[in-house]
């Protein structure tokens, strides 16, 4: 995690669904942040000497028994405050004020009219103007702590925006980290630099320079063994892992068999030709494919990939005479939501992209340089470690790869007829240069065979889904609007060069907030 002398901004978690974001904005305006749950806040504060604290949204009631509180630390360290939502009712019940159940609740878009100027507004809003915010709230703030002022309100909230700037406190009622608040970055960052005067100074290019020197610490003389299966997270982590020790990283990339066209050629030209690591390349397709044969439970498909997966690994970590650590690419996601009291929308655990983990028998550390991350942070990072555009733009793909692309059981021959969909599908979007703008696009082998007729013949053959949709870190998706004139061009393309396809479809399904993984 962050070293104290790093400008920090420590984010306290009342359970919002989206307050990663506010660490997101944070960091994206150059200043390093953390989240920590509000019970655990006292140790995080000692760690991390932050500069500043926000306290989040959440979907408890303040005036419930027992709901979250912040530490009482936190309005006596003499840095500056902000709280959000949930957060601004527990900063003013804490500090003297009074929350009550609203009678004109608002959630959705709603409007604040300025009342005020304060060092939270400069140079983004002025008094006398409305500005358009988003709200989530049942509660609010009827009275406010001794020394507050009103600078802002709303239908809904009296004091949508209210301040004691001479202790350097803030709230909020509105969501200033979601896009539908406008101008909630350049609000956050006058919190964040104008106010805590923090110096936005954390690049990816820092977190290189640190991250090595911590993997080094940490590792000593010891040896590493990381699992590559070519997505992004692993790759930066290999790369990252290499330049730091060097031959004392050996990565290990089992191969099942279950990969799109030409992946594995790729992961291994790149890894052992351009960065020369250290690589084991354990063709155990035929093994994968034998156990999967006749099973069409997924989870069931999801838990025998898994085990095997560790097997195999493990068989290999052995050949290469074992090893000290365990190298893993670990996300800030995953982390934040594993301490959650609350829950969070992690807490389904997420089978069917950790197919691994770490064998109780394999006795390694664990070696987690990402940890700090957000996917697009791991890009950042890929890209500034001289990954290609095409691995660090890479769309996420799941462990079990093409296995829970084919609904009912596995064979080689839907899985060669699957990857050859897949590639025209996702060669199309590459030409049409529509790669980048989403999120993931994958094809879907369906469990039906449909009636058609292709010339002069009646056919009677499989059907297909494509999907593609959009997102920013994969919390929440929407499928992509594809213009009619592409997906007529794919499906053609599909139907005359794929031999046992003869009807297409694309699915517009979206995900909602609080699911995580699209597949």
């Amino acid at each position: 995690m962050a070293a104290p002398q790093q400008d920090t901004v420590l984010i306290i978690d009342f359970g919002s669904q989206v307050t990663q974001l506010i660490a997101r904005r944070v960091r994206e305006s150059g200043v390093y942040s953390e989240i920590v749950p509000y019970n655990a806040a006292k140790p995080a504060i000692k760690r991390l000497k932050p500069k500043a604290v926000i306290l989040s949204g959440g979907p408890a009631s303040v005036m419930e028994t027992g709901s979250p509180r912040a530490p009482e630390e936190v309005f006596q360290l003499g840095v500056p405050v902000l709280g959000i939502c949930y957060g601004q009712q527990a900063m003013a019940a804490q500090l003297g004020g009074i929350v009550e159940p609203s009678s004109h609740r608002e959630f959705g878009r709603a409007f604040v009219e300025v009342k005020g100027d304060c060092r939270l507004f400069e140079g983004v809003w002025k008094p006398g103007t409305k500005h358009q915010v988003w709200m989530s709230h049942g509660d609010r703030v009827t009275k406010l702590p001794p020394g507050f002022e009103v600078l802002g309100t709303s239908d809904g909230a009296p004091f949508a925006v209210a301040a004691d700037e001479k202790r350097g406190f803030y709230s909020l009622m509105f969501h200033p980290e979601v896009v539908h608040t406008p101008d909630g970055a350049a609000l956050l960052k006058n919190f964040t630099h104008r106010i805590a005067g923090c110096k936005g100074d954390w690049t990816m290019a820092a977190f290189r320079r640190k991250a090595i020197e911590q993997v080094r610490a940490q590792v000593g003389q010891g040896r590493v063994i990381c699992g590559l299966s070519g997505g992004v997270d692993s790759s930066v982590v290999a790369v990252l892992l290499h330049e730091a020790i060097g031959d004392q990283l050996t990565c290990v990339f089992v191969d099942h068999g279950l990969l799109r066209a030409g992946e594995a050629e790729q992961v291994v030209d790149l890894f052992r030709n351009r960065f020369n690591i250290r690589l084991v390349h354990s063709d155990a397709s035929d093994l994968f494919l034998g156990k999967l044969a006749g099973i069409d439970d997924p989870e069931q498909k999801r838990k025998i990939i898994g085990a095997t997966f560790i097997d195999v690994f493990d068989a290999e970590a052995k050949k290469v005479g074992g090893a000290d650590f365990l190298a893993q690419g670990t996300l800030y996601p995953d982390v934040i939501e594993s301490v959650s009291p609350l829950g969070g929308p992690s807490v389904t655990i997420k089978s069917h992209h950790n197919v691994g983990g770490l064998p109780e028998r394999m006795h390694m550390k664990l070696v987690e340089p990402l940890r700090e991350l957000f996917k697009d942070e791991v890009r950042a990072l890929g890209r500034e470690l001289g990954l290609p555009d095409d691995m660090v733009g890479r769309h996420p793909f799941p462990g079990p790869g093409l296995a829970i692309r084919i609904p009912g059981d596995i064979t080689r021959e839907k899985l060669d007829l699957l990857r050859k969909v897949d590639a025209v599908y996702l060669e199309e979007i590459r030409s049409a240069g529509l790669y980048d703008a989403i999120w993931q696009a994958f094809a879907v082998l369906l469990p039906v065979r449909t009636v058609g007729v292709m010339g002069d013949g009646r056919t009677y053959d499989q059907a297909c889904a494509l999907r593609a949709v959009t997102s920013t870190d994969g919390m929440t998706a929407d499928y992509y609007p594809f213009p009619h004139e592409f997906l007529g061009r794919v499906a053609t393309r599909i139907i005359n060069e794929v031999r046992g396809i003869n009807r297409v479809t694309y699915d517009i399904t979206s995900k909602p907030p609080g699911t995580i993984e699209w597949e």
